[in-house]
């Protein structure tokens, strides 16, 4: 009996058949703008191989003025088809199945040409859309028909049509874009005509023995957003305009809710899918923060859905459903929903990949193969650098000791998951632990090692990481003065009026940890959803409590400073430090940057402003947390190229930054495919 009967239970669409419940969801990756069309099948074949039930690509644009950024993928000519033919037919020869989504950006498409319902511009774009005309809209569903088409003939086994996220199609739905009199707008009746007959016009040009998913958005988290009986209604004409699955779409990208941030408890969502269970007849597809088989499992066995959605967890394991049905669930790498190599990439242009991953879509640029010559390898540091390396050198067959100080692996990871919000990184330390078992690390934990413990190894990797640097503040050496890595080890405790010096990513995370106290609201979906003022759609339109966020009231008087005059977070990751902000903004920190550190003595820290050391000011505290930046820790590297040894450093050891996991893992696996 299968641990996960409802997760690996095949599914019957009467004119094909999905070995289980598991869809690789859409992600924009940026492989298909390389025109590297076999690293692009490479990537989806090891998904296929993996055991994803249906892949579905990023977002295909269906004409120009529709893609997200001028140059973004599209598939209009016979070129375009053989390219993605080359990726269907990787993906067959894997035993997979693959559709291609749809994706027209409307007024979110980074460029001039972007159309819409009314000329309404978008807060994260800064170009305004042009309105369409009749003729206009004719051109958009036609073009949504002809890419459905030039999909089947490359070979995929289906298309998603793209509904949700506020895109293209969701502009149309709601006031919040449409400002139409005309038979486009008005009444939910015109309103939801376009997806409509985009549907019609999609299932016209492919026929009945087709995959056509329509990704509906259930929940707007916008101001004047779908109400869920409009959800309901446009549910129910989709699948009679000729949908086989309905996939759930969860916020616009402007909202100002986290969605799939490590913050949002695990499936955080599935509730709004389950509220659309039994009013219509086809499959449908729940999404969001679904990242391990016992939470599939539990959505699906509850009825939230049919068939559940993970994306990012197919960057950080493509062999996810393999695992779980092999009983290897606990060596499924997990995706901690940290955004830093996936969406961080996929919004600045960058070609995506995952922090604990680093292979992902660099399949065929990064080969971890059986070693011609194993080699005994000593590694000193059990953090994510060491510890990558480590197994990835294992796995190629070299014989790997690590050594560690500390009386357990994570390093710096043992910190972040002291962190509200943080939870996942329990599990990722904890899959280090069983990958290093299955391959054999020998792990000499609990003893620093000496350069004479490193003789005998044919190759020395130093992964000591980093130790806080030390801002020479006149009576830092005062008892209620105290390090970020004392308070988050619990060697240290804080009252209850804090100052935090140095605002990167550490002193963000401290005055998370310092405002909570008790559970975390990650843990308590009830207490999430409240936290950040989410409603429900069939009481209030978009999903948006009335009342707005009702946090609780901060643990602590927290005082967040930087010697910076920038805002504060500037520096934070691309698409997560905005709810870094808000979250503490909720907690009523108080940011203050240009600060010079003056003192601190008995009353709290003094500071001053600018060049000239203006307006000196007294922050009241009762105690003083230190977070003001990292310095290599490579003493034992030093030595060892002292005594003519060679030696690789990597990780916080060759280059200090703030807790930056997702290139000491990414320098780790590189060394281990090269030595």
């Amino acid at each position: 009996m299968s641990d996960y009967p409802h997760m690996l239970k095949p599914l019957e669409l009467g004119h094909t058949t999905l070995r289980n419940r598991v869809i690789m969801g859409s992600m924009h990756t940026n492989l298909e703008e390389t025109k590297d069309w076999n690293r692009v099948a490479e990537f989806y074949a090891e998904r296929a191989r993996g055991g994803a039930a249906l892949m579905v690509t990023g977002g295909i644009a269906p004409n120009h003025e529709g893609g997200v950024f001028p140059g973004a993928a599209g598939l209009y000519t016979d070129a375009d088809i053989a390219n993605h033919k080359i990726v269907t037919d990787r993906v067959h020869a894997a035993g997979g199945k693959i559709a291609m989504q749809i994706l027209h950006a409307g007024r979110y498409a980074y460029g001039p040409d972007c159309v819409s319902a009314s000329p309404v511009k978008s807060p994260i774009s800064p170009f305004a859309p042009k309105e369409l005309d009749e003729a206009g809209i004719e051109k958009q569903i036609a073009d949504f028909a002809t890419s459905a088409a030039n999909a089947k003939k490359a070979g995929y086994d289906g298309v998603e049509v793209m509904g949700s996220e506020g895109y293209f199609i969701n502009q149309f739905l709601v006031t919040h874009v449409n400002k139409r009199t005309d038979r486009w707008g008005g009444s939910y009746e015109n309103r939801m005509r376009l997806p409509i007959e985009i549907m019609k016009r999609v299932r016209a040009a492919v026929g009945e023995d087709f995959i056509v998913i329509y990704r509906l958005s259930m929940i707007d988290l916008v101001p004047d957003g779908s109400t869920h009986e409009e959800v309901v209604q446009l549910a129910q004409e989709v699948e009679k305009a000729g949908a086989d699955i309905i996939n759930t779409g969860i916020g616009w990208h402007e909202a100002r809710i986290p969605t799939i941030a490590t913050s949002v408890p695990r499936a955080g969502f599935a509730w709004v899918t389950k509220k659309l269970m039994g009013k219509v007849g086809v499959p449908l597809i729940t999404s969001n923060r679904i990242n391990m088989p016992d939470v599939a499992e539990t959505v699906l066995a509850e009825g939230c859905a049919d068939l559940v959605s993970m994306a990012r967890p197919f960057l950080a394991d493509p062999h996810f459903v393999r695992k779980a049905e092999e009983g290897r669930a606990a060596e499924i790498a997990p995706c901690i929903a940290c955004n830093q190599a996936c969406l961080d990439h996929t919004f600045q242009g960058k070609i995506s990949s995952c922090l604990v991953n680093p292979r992902a879509c660099f399949e065929t640029e990064i080969l971890l193969e059986p070693a011609a010559n194993p080699k005994k390898i000593g590694i000193v540091g059990a953090g994510p650098a060491g510890l990558s390396t480590a197994i990835a050198c294992a796995e190629r067959g070299h014989d790997v000791s690590v050594f560690d100080k500390a009386a357990e692996i994570g390093g710096q990871l043992n910190m972040a998951k002291q962190i509200p919000g943080k939870e996942e990184f329990h599990g990722f330390v904890d899959w280090f632990g069983t990958m290093a078992e299955k391959h054999g690390v020998t792990l000499e934990l609990g003893r620093e090692a000496r350069a004479e413990d490193l003789e005998g190894f044919d190759e020395i990797i130093i992964a000591t990481g980093v130790i806080p640097r030390d801002p020479g503040i006149p009576g830092q050496d005062m008892d209620h003065v105290i390090s970020y890595v004392d308070l988050l080890r619990g060697k240290a405790e804080a009252g209850k009026r804090v100052a935090v010096v140095g605002a990167g990513g550490i002193g963000f995370d401290v005055s998370e940890f310092l405002v909570h106290e008790g559970e975390s609201p990650t843990l308590d979906l009830e207490d999430w959803k409240e936290e950040w003022g989410v409603g429900d759609p069939a009481e209030t339109p978009g999903g948006l409590a009335p009342e707005g966020p009702q946090p609780d009231a901060p643990a602590r008087k927290v005082t967040l400073l930087q010697r910076k005059s920038e805002r504060h977070g500037k520096r934070l990751g691309k698409t997560t430090g905005w709810i870094h902000r808000a979250a503490l903004k909720m907690k009523d920190v108080e940011m203050i940057g240009g600060v010079n550190y003056e003192k601190i003595d008995e009353s709290g820290l003094h500071v001053s402003f600018g060049e000239a050391r203006e307006n000196p000011t007294l922050i009241e505290c009762d105690t003083i947390v230190l977070c003001a930046g990292q310095v290599s820790e490579r003493s034992l590297a030093d030595a060892l190229e002292a005594r003519g040894k060679k030696v690789h450093v990597i990780g916080g050891a060759d280059v200090a930054a703030e807790l930056d996991a997702k290139r000491a893992i990414d320098q780790g696996t590189r060394l281990a495919a090269a030595l």
